[in-house]
């Protein structure tokens, strides 16, 4: 790449190409993701838990970039067996070329799912871990397939990596989950892109991070809501700090789209990563453990009951 910083200008003509993008609600990360990947003419899988939000960004979408062709995966991330169906019903979309696990929830109240696992912990990594392993042939059929999976600054907080029981019973910091989740998702990146080198396959995996976006996710983790005034004061005061959510989904489409090595990592360029043009950044030694990151592998293989061929 030159010394130039990326823009969205740069992303070229993805016609022919199929995106799968995670959580796209209207105004958020993944919405922004997908509707510049429509703009630049990828055809888009909308996946996410409620058709009647995923109809909403569909045609916030096709209001922007008219001839859009997006299509809807109803998927429902900390429920494996949702999953599992929506792995089933994504058959029918033939080759996918970009998969982007962008969904995610954020510090919310303790909650097991149905599956016994930490909610935080479910969605935001054994679902998406779950998911792309159910669509590894579809990418592996298009012969330049590429994983890219939302991480944080977060990560950085993590001081362990989740590399025990999921289903045990343990005291529960709703932020100090958050941390290793998203530290899970750099450990995640950097094995599957290491076991897809080792194995041949025409599959990258690269991880980004939005840095500081002013997105609901933070106010729906606090509060679980984004209605009321608490909520209102909660998202103008994150929104008055924070890039724009387009601008936030830049790190994601740089390394959905640009000539970049697996294993690659991508952020905002300013300071602190909070904002600013996209570029390589670094991660936390924890999350370059190579043997933390086999671990967390062989854990969630184990958790989500998937066995990577």
């Amino acid at each position: 790449m030159s010394d130039a910083a990326w823009t969205t200008a740069d992303i070229g003509d993805l016609t022919g190409r199929t995106a799968l993008v995670t959580g796209p609600t209207r105004g958020g990360l993944g919405f922004h993701t997908a509707l510049e990947l429509a703009r630049h003419g990828a055809r888009v899988v909308l996946a996410g838990r409620s058709p009647d939000k995923l109809d909403a960004a569909a045609h916030a979408v096709a209001a922007e970039v008219p001839g859009a062709r997006t299509e809807h995966l109803v998927v429902d991330l900390s429920d494996l067996g949702s999953v599992r169906a929506a792995g089933e019903a994504a058959t029918g979309l033939g080759p996918i070329h970009v998969l982007v696990n962008n969904a995610g929830i954020m510090a919310t109240p303790f909650r097991r799912t149905g599956d016994g696992l930490e909610s935080q912990m479910a969605t935001n990594h054994f679902g998406p871990f779950l998911l792309t392993g159910l669509l590894l042939d579809q990418l592996v059929a298009s012969g330049e397939g590429r994983v890219v999976t939302l991480s944080s600054q977060a990560h950085r907080m993590a001081r362990t990596a989740p590399l025990g029981d999921p289903r045990a019973r343990r005291r529960y910091s709703r932020w100090r989950v958050y941390g290793q989740t998203k530290l899970a998702n750099l450990l995640f990146t950097f094995e599957l892109d290491r076991r897809l080198r080792r194995a041949g396959l025409p599959v990258v995996a690269l991880a980004a991070h939005p840095g500081l976006a002013g997105t609901h996710l933070a106010v729906n983790g606090h509060l679980g809501t984004t209605q009321g005034r608490r909520a209102a004061i909660l998202d103008a005061a994150v929104k008055l700090v924070s890039q724009s959510a387009e601008a936030g989904a830049w790190p994601t489409l740089m390394a959905a789209t640009a000539d970049l090595p697996g294993g690659t990592y991508v952020g905002p360029g300013g300071p602190g990563q909070a904002s600013g043009p996209p570029r390589i950044v670094g991660s936390s030694p924890l999350a370059r453990d190579e043997m933390a990151q086999r671990r967390l592998w062989e854990t969630s293989e184990e958790a989500v009951g998937l066995t990577w061929p």
